[in-house]
This record gives structure tokens, sequence and C-alpha cells, in this order.
């Protein structure tokens, strides 16, 4: 029997060193990562993103018949050819005052409606929003022959307001949404505080809360009439007489069935595509700011 004194005076039993904790591999840092692996996938993307646009500017500027990689001698033969002979100065005209109509429309009708959406509450404005949402998942080619009836009965048809109209709607959905997402993050309390100073709603909307949704109605006009400018159908189904058309289907004209001309349809593209390169390299840091706002919860 092991007595207390013996227990005591026995060595004891060595402790075992705890094993050192696991570190967990740390993700290399923005600054770490090597700049190669940032600039050669940005090198390759940006490749094959301008191969296309060169493309164009080869066709559209060396002479017909040329095979050269280079466009040198340089012509403009081409661009000639579309902006008189094929009309497209009138074209371009058409398609001008189709988008502005409709910035202007779309950002009236988005701005009223997202103020209403955003300040008022009322029984169906939950099924409205999701009757403005649903509908941005049907597309516009289901709804051309009743709209083709609707304007035909009104009389619209071979008129660019029928076209500025089917634009506008189709463009509300998404603007008011946007519209009415931006303006919850604008304090109520300023629109109270101009209602103590004696403003009515509508000057309180006018000096306090307009301009400071400016990023958002720039994002919003924009997008409205880079899209009424590239949209091919209702232009084509509702416009008949040449003098009407727009630059899309001024560009469908340029392609028959036996051949296609490649300088003038190239040139062609070259006009369409100017206008909206330069409105996005004017707005771009608007339309950034206004889609980010727009798309935060209120």
């Amino acid at each position: 029997m092991i007595t207390k004194e013996a227990a005591a005076a026995a060595p004891a039993p060595a402790r075992t060193a705890p094993a050192p904790p696991r570190q967990s591999k740390k993700r290399p840092a923005w600054d770490e990562v090597p700049r190669w692996q940032i600039y050669l996938p940005l090198g390759i993307y940006l490749v094959f993103t301008l191969i296309p646009f060169y493309w164009i500017l080869l066709f559209s500027l060396r002479p017909a018949g040329s095979t050269s990689l280079v466009p040198w001698p340089m012509t403009t033969a081409h661009f000639e050819k579309v902006w008189t002979d094929r009309a497209f100065g009138t074209f371009f005209e058409n398609s001008v005052y189709v988008g502005v109509a409709t910035l202007v429309m779309t950002t009236l009708v988005a701005l009223a409606g997202g103020y209403a959406l955003a300040r008022f509450d009322f029984k169906i404005k939950r099924a409205f929003m999701l009757g403005l949402l649903c509908s941005q998942f049907v597309p516009g080619a289901l709804l051309l022959v009743p709209l083709f009836e609707i304007f035909a009965g009104l009389q619209m048809i071979n008129s660019l307001g029928s076209v500025i109209i089917a634009e506008t709607v189709f463009q509300l959905p998404l603007s008011i949404i946007l519209i009415s997402n931006f303006i919850k993050n604008v304090p109520y309390s300023l629109e109270e505080a101009a209602w103590v100073d004696g403003c009515g709603r509508f000057r309180a909307f006018r000096i306090v809360v307009l301009p400071l949704l400016r990023p958002g109605l720039i994002a919003v006009g924009s997008f409205a009439f880079v899209h009424s400018w590239n949209h091919f159908l209702f232009a084509l189904m509702f416009l008949n007489n040449q003098s009407k058309q727009t630059i899309p289907v001024g560009l469908n004209s340029l392609m028959s069935a036996d051949s296609v001309d490649l300088g003038a349809l190239a040139a062609g593209g070259i006009v369409a595509a100017v206008p909206v390169v330069i409105v996005f390299a004017f707005i771009q840091k608007w339309l950034i700011t206004g889609f980010s706002a727009g798309a935060v919860k209120g």
C-alpha cells in the first residue's frame, strides 16, 4: 500500500508541451499581388475588345477591294457614300430626335413615379413594385403585334412618335425603380425643413431634393438615350418610310441577300457608335455614381 509520504516523494509525470496552433494561410493583400497577374488578364480582355473596333475602322477607311491590314492609303469614300447616297444624314437626325425625346420623357415620368414610390405609402405599393419588376422579364418582341394594332388605331404608324412612346414605356420600369431608390437616400428631414421655411411640396422638391438627384437623373437619362439609339425592333416595325427610319434600320438596309457592302456597313457602324462613345466619355463618372446609389436599398 502506497503511503502519503511515498506518493508525495514520487516525481510528477512530465507534461508534454502543447502543440502550436495551426496558422491559416493568409490571402495576399491587393498590394502584395504581382502586377502581372492583374495586367495580363486585363491586357488579354482589352485586345479581344479592341480588335473588332479596329476591324470596323479598317474596313471603313481602306479603299474598296484592298486586303491590307493597315488602312493606308486612307479614304473617306465609304463615309461619303453612307451619309449622302444611303441617307444616313436623315437616319442620324431621326435617331437623335428619338433618343433625346425618349430621354426627356423617361426622366420626367420616372422622376414623378419614383418620388411617389419613395415618399408615399398606398395599399398596392408592393404589388405595383412587383409588377414593375416582372415587366422586365417580358421581351419587347412579344408585344410588337399588339403595339402595332394600337398605333394603327391611333394613326401613328410611320411616325417617330410611336417609336418614342414605345421606347419610353419599356424604359420606365427600371428607371422608376432606380429613381425611387435614389430619392430614398435623400433625408426626408431636408424636405420637412423646407416646409417649415414656407416652401410647398413642389418647391421644396425642386430646391432641395432635385439638385441631389443629378447622378441618378444622368444615369437614367443616358441609359434611356443609348437604348433608344441602338434599338432596332420598334423602328423596323413602326416606320415604313425611309425618311422616318433610324440608324439601326439604316444599317440593316446595307445588307442584302446577294451582297454586303462591307466598307459602307463599317462606316455606318462608326457613325452609329461615335455619339454613344462621346456620351459615355462625358458621363461615366455620373453614370457609375447614379447606378451604385440607386441600387442601395433605402
